[in-house]
């Protein structure tokens, strides 16, 4: 089964946190071992599992990726959001996330971030839990 998390971003490029959501879902799958597959089905945005302690994290990631992929008019792309569809490219579009004892399994540190590249906008995640229950 695919469950869905909707969300609405309030920034043009922005990380938000979704741990808590994604830990929602596991629990009501009652998966005690698996997997936790995320997809994001948008073009200029991404997802990805890194720090979740210290909110500087998110902000250099997106800085950063900024500097990285301006946006501008170089390029060709006439929708004017060719650096959020390179941006969502380079981060990526899913993750694969483990399961056990029934809850995801993260580092001490980890948070499992939407990365959103051209907002603000209402986006979807979908999540499917598969194991043993």
């Amino acid at each position: 089964m695919i469950h869905y998390i909707k969300l609405k971003s309030r920034e043009r490029t922005e990380l938000i946190d979704i741990t808590s959501r994604v830990e929602d879902l596991i629990a009501s799958s009652r998966v005690i071992c698996g997997y936790c597959d995320l997809f994001v089905m948008h073009t200029t945005a991404a997802v990805t599992v890194n720090e979740g302690a210290d909110p500087a994290v998110k902000r250099d990631i997106s800085h950063w990726l900024d500097r990285l992929v301006p946006n501008g008019p170089h390029f060709t792309h006439t929708e004017g959001n060719s650096d959020a569809h390179i941006k969502a490219s380079l981060v990526g579009p899913s993750e694969r996330l483990l399961v056990d004892r029934g809850k995801l399994l993260l580092g001490t540190w980890q948070a499992v971030y939407f990365c959103e590249f051209d907002g603000p906008r209402e986006r979807k995640v979908a999540v499917r839990i598969s194991g043993e229950i």
